[in-house]
């Protein structure tokens, strides 16, 4: 499949300080495309060289094979989405979602059949004449979504979309958001720190550190497989074991650790001795006050924080050189009940759950 989208060795310097190194990006038609990262690594400062606010230090912008780098906010078929949603408090709902229209010259009866049509896709409809300030939290953003859609834009940038709302209408408002998007088919570049809201949305993630993107994959790829350290670090929790490389042959890879020997499913092609970390996530490990059958990956520790959440339990067990985080599902409602603080313990893990990370 040609790409869409694409950046071609972006780079964006403000003085002595590189906000983006080359970062080259290919994005699909229609696809919703998640730039993931903790403040300050680039990626809203990618995101604004997308739409045009800021210009490129060198590299390009390819837009349906055509370089858009060059040309003013207004020049490109891009609409961006802010955070704040920036809607116009004196108008109502129907005008500000016809601002941009009018701006353009449209003629009137097509306006009235746009706003419309977008007020239907958005679910608004009763709503056309409130002002802002009547609406709630969720409904501004659908207006703002609204705004954004109703110039028929080829490419939707997308600033923080949820941010302003509180966890449990986000949750709900991520559905919303993506199958509008797919149902205008629209090309959408979102940027998120929230990995949750980027695993939820987006057909694949890029995630960013210090100007630079890590990995690009789908949130599965990102999940299951990371590249680096970081990777595995930032998205999910992980629990991550330094040790060295002791057997590595085609269909798996034994690496002594600080917390014993760890058995892996796969090869990693290093050499013998170096220095290379295991990760492992909490919920693939299990946990039991009975010792269990002779296996590999079988530890032992003492438990010495438990955190309820709801719909699985958090144990931190205490073993030789530290500590591993374990989460065990709740599907009943006496899961767990039988493991407290300061009891000893077994866990273990299959040797498909660990990834060998070499940076």
């Amino acid at each position: 499949m040609t790409a869409y989208l694409q950046t071609d060795q972006l780079v964006k310097r403000f003085g002595d300080v590189t906000a983006v190194s080359d970062v080259s990006l290919s994005i699909n038609k229609g696809e919703i495309f998640a730039l993931l990262g903790s403040s300050g690594c680039g990626k809203s400062t990618l995101l604004r060289m997308l739409a045009g606010f800021e210009v490129p230090t060198s590299g390009r912008i390819l837009l349906g094979g055509h370089d858009i780098a060059a040309l003013q906010p207004h020049q490109r078929p891009v609409n961006m989405m802010f955070q704040s949603y920036a809607l116009f408090p004196h108008l109502s709902v129907w005008d500000n979602i016809a601002f941009g229209l009018k701006r353009e010259g449209m003629p009137k009866a097509q306006i009235a059949q746009r706003v419309d049509d977008m007020l239907s896709l958005v679910q608004l409809q009763d709503f056309a004449k409130r002002k802002p300030h009547q609406l709630s939290g969720g409904q501004q953003q659908r207006v703002a979504l609204a705004r954004s859609l109703a110039k028929k834009p080829q490419l939707l940038l997308l600033d923080e979309p949820l941010g302003a709302l509180d966890k449990k209408l986000r949750e709900r408002t991520q559905f919303e958001l993506v199958n509008i998007l797919e149902s205008v088919g629209v090309t959408c570049v979102m940027v998120t720190h929230d990995q949750e809201e980027a695993m939820a949305m987006a057909s694949r993630i890029a995630v960013m550190s210090q100007g630079r993107v890590l990995q690009v994959g789908t949130p599965k790829e990102i999940y299951e497989y990371p590249n680096c350290r970081f990777v595995a670090d930032f998205i999910g929790n992980v629990n991550l074991w330094e040790g060295t490389l002791d057997v590595d042959a085609a269909d798996r890879c034994e690496v002594k650790t600080q917390h014993g020997v760890v058995n892996v499913g796969h090869g990693i092609s290093g050499s013998l001795g170096m220095t290379c970390a295991v990760a492992i996530r909490p919920e693939k490990i299990t946990l039991s006050k009975t010792r269990p059958a002779p296996q590999a990956n079988l530890f032992g520790g003492t438990v010495k924080e438990i955190a309820y959440f709801g719909s699985y339990n958090t144990f931190i067990v205490e073993m030789t050189g530290g500590t591993v985080k374990i989460l065990q599902a709740n599907t009943g409602r006496d899961d767990g009940a039988d493991i407290t603080w300061n009891d000893a313990v077994f866990f273990w893990f299959d040797e498909t759950a660990p990834v060998v990370l070499t940076q």
